[in-house]
């Protein structure tokens, strides 16, 4: 099951493990690991169990006299989900294989090999936040407690220190990766350990958001305006909607944000002191790089927001394009509606993960309760606390100051972005934003990379070559991630 409300009060979910052992093949050399799922408490000031967290682990072991392997803590966001999609798309030895941009057939759903996978190269956690997966919080509030920006960072800190101590990995390379709102949850994370003495190796970001003002389209905000525009273009030309499409997609986006930054940002600020002439000729150029009509540009006051540009961008065949993935399309279902109904880049690979993770967590690593995985809890996602108490609502949520103090206080700290080009919910470009608003020292710089990929926010399902090196990750197969884990970098 994908969504479930559960009730607000239950006791926490006994503590138990399960370990298997299992052999996969990574980049053409098979890899033997141990697999352990299991549920871990964390406990209040009583050492009294108040939430459960479930978890998948693997572990391989290392060659006698060699380094202690890294170890890579990892989890989506939503906030809501549960690390299915990074576990099962991503970094874990198995992988979902479905075709892609487009709805996969019926079931049945295979899992295959991981060919682009890390566990050659670290051992690996997936963590599922309280109320996700098969985590729940206790009767002490129930899930609600531990779901808000702070609570969440806190019971995932905890989580890592708890795991470390069960095993006595203190001196392992320590990486974490998130993904959208994880790495949202990652970037304070950082933060939170090394303030423990818990000093973090490198992160990933996939999808980030980092700061969230260039994401919120809200009146007086006119940031989100230039962060999407980038996408908007790169979903046109993918779609052939542009009146002249360019032959090289990067050239093109370059300029596009070359126009975002110096034509219309200057556009937008005037405001209503923007002339008739200045707006029609922005709409113009608005139209060469999205395929929007002028008319619809100027009606829009030269302002479309994601919703819009979903639905607008498809209208004649009367489609409309994923939020997630802007790739893929499917039929407009409220033609009277001025945004999308569905996401298509949600439906399409819903049914194959939620099912084959129900399927591999309860028969090949043998831990089955009872209750449903959890794999987006909308519940979790409506009620979620953005801000503690009254007092702080004071602007945007960011994790980019916190981002940058852990760059300072950390000097080795290596962090790797990865951003998709189709990506409708964490634009590229605003990221790019985000990224040269740190601050940071410019002695520091070099920690940070940013890479790109042609595909959306889940960049890794992705379609490469068939080949020897062929498989679904644009992600994991460019070499600056995996060069973020060795001890050469």
């Amino acid at each position: 099951m994908s969504d479930e409300k559960s009730p607000p009060h239950r006791p926490v979910p006994a503590e138990r493990t399960e370990q298997t052992f299992h052999r996969t093949v990574i980049d053409g050399r098979s890899v033997a690991y141990q697999a352990t799922a299991g549920v871990l408490h964390l406990k209040g000031s009583r050492e009294e169990p108040q939430a459960g967290l479930f978890f998948v682990a693997y572990h391989v072991d290392a060659e006698p006299d060699a380094p202690e392997r890294p170890i890579t803590f990892c989890f989506n966001g939503g906030p809501g989900s549960a690390s299915v999609w990074l576990h099962l798309g991503a970094f874990g030895p198995r992988r979902v294989e479905m075709p892609d941009p487009e709805l996969p057939p019926p079931p049945p759903y295979q899992l295959v090999d991981n060919a682009e996978g890390l566990l050659d190269l670290t051992d690996l956690v997936f963590i599922d936040p309280v109320g996700t997966g098969f985590s729940r919080g206790g009767e002490a509030g129930g899930d609600g407690a531990w779901q808000s920006v702070k609570a969440d960072v806190d019971a995932v800190a905890e989580f890592v220190w708890r795991y470390l101590q069960r095993t006595g990995r203190w001196n392992a390379p320590r990486f974490i990766a998130g993904e959208s709102y994880g790495s949202t949850r990652a970037a304070a994370l950082a933060l939170v350990l090394q303030e423990k003495g818990l000093m973090i190796n490198g992160l990933m970001l996939v999808s980030p958001a980092i700061t969230f003002q260039p994401l919120c389209f809200d009146p007086g905000n006119d940031l989100p305006y230039q962060a999407f525009l980038p996408s908007y273009a790169a979903t046109a030309w993918y779609h052939d909607r542009l009146p002249h499409k360019p032959a090289d997609l990067h050239d093109f986006l370059a300029e596009v944000r070359r126009f975002a930054e110096d034509v219309y940002g200057p556009a937008l600020m005037r405001g209503a002191r923007i002339t008739d002439a200045e707006a029609a000729r922005v709409a113009e150029a608005l139209h060469r790089y999205t395929g929007l009509p002028v008319a619809d540009l100027l009606a829009a006051d030269l302002r479309i927001t994601d919703a819009r540009f979903t639905k607008a961008v498809l209208r004649e065949p009367k489609q409309t394009v994923g939020r997630l993935d802007s790739r893929f399309r499917g039929p407009d279902t409220s033609p009277h509606s001025h945004t999308s109904e569905r996401d298509p880049s949600y439906d399409g690979p819903l049914g194959a993960y939620a099912g084959l993770i129900n399927l591999y967590v309860r028969r090949t690593l043998g831990f089955d309760p009872p209750e449903p995985y959890v794999v987006f809890s909308t519940e979790a996602n409506e009620k979620w606390r953005w801000y503690e108490k009254p007092e702080e609502l004071t602007g945007y949520i960011e994790v980019a100051d916190r981002l940058r103090r852990a760059m300072i206080a950390n000097p080795h700290l290596k962090v790797f972005v990865a951003n998709g080009y189709y990506d409708l919910a964490t634009p590229f470009y605003g990221t790019e934003h985000a990224v040269d608003h740190l601050g940071l020292d410019r002695s520091l710089r070099g920690g940070l990379q940013l890479a790109w990929y042609p595909a959306g926010h889940m960049m890794y399902l992705r379609a490469l070559p068939a080949g020897p090196a062929g498989g679904p990750l644009g992600l994991v197969q460019n070499g600056r991630l995996r060069l973020l884990i060795s001890p050469d970098y």
